[in-house]
């Protein structure tokens, strides 16, 4: 296996912290009862999504009952408890940044949260220093599942996709990875478990297989 040596690029939401067990939970409670108007839509649909696009996605396919405003709001909102209170970090997370960061590579966290978002859980769990961290709010293309992120990411770091290794945990996520031409790792844990990942390069089972792979 063929593994990139030159950066790695961490999705936050599934991967470094569990708060997709969170969010799942919000959205069977609030989301698909009260903020959509018909439908079941299945989690997988938008997780990995940037939040403003997941509004749109479900107002196309499913009808929404509040402004795109009021439906942002809740969702900042709720990720001041899910970020601040609720997630664990992954299990090693510490000591594997400090690893790759010491074998000279460079280390950035991608995510289609909001950079307030991803600066509770840097600030929460010390992640700095980090090369680059890049949410899909500041750029203009579309999100996961379009390669765009990552292919900013790389630019951002000076080098191509194939130069780098991108840990993720969505189906939308693993797309996104993989159209770019990144090194593609899927982390599977309990929330992603039934998904079917093999989009990506390799599929590992948590943190001590991730591990492994990035560091073998």
């Amino acid at each position: 296996m063929n593994v990139p040596d030159d950066a790695v690029l961490f999705d936050m939401d599934g991967v470094l912290v569990d708060s997709e067990t969170y969010w799942h939970r919000f959205e069977n409670d609030w989301v698909y009862a009260d903020a959509i108007s018909q439908g079941s839509p299945d989690h997988e649909e938008i997780t990995g999504m940037n939040y403003r696009e997941i509004y749109d996605y479900l107002s196309a396919e499913y009808g929404t009952t509040l402004s795109k405003e009021e439906f942002v709001g809740a969702y900042d909102d709720h990720a001041e408890s899910v970020y601040g209170e609720n997630v664990v970090l992954m299990n090693g997370a510490n000591e594997l940044f400090d690893d790759i960061r010491d074998a000279g590579r460079k280390l950035a966290i991608v995510s289609s949260a909001p950079q307030a978002w991803i600066a509770i859980v840097r600030d929460r769990f010390g992640l700095d220093p980090l090369d680059l961290v890049l949410s899909a709010d500041d750029i203009d293309d579309p999100g996961k599942p379009e390669p765009h992120i990552y292919e900013h990411a790389a630019a951002e770091l000076g080098l191509e996709p194939e130069d780098c290794v991108v840990v993720e945990d969505s189906v939308h996520g693993i797309a996104a990875a993989a159209a770019s031409g990144a090194f593609t790792v899927a982390y599977r844990s309990t929330h992603n478990a039934e998904l079917d990942l093999s989009a990506a390069d390799v599929v590992v089972d948590g943190p001590d297989e991730l591990r492994d792979v990035l560091l073998d």
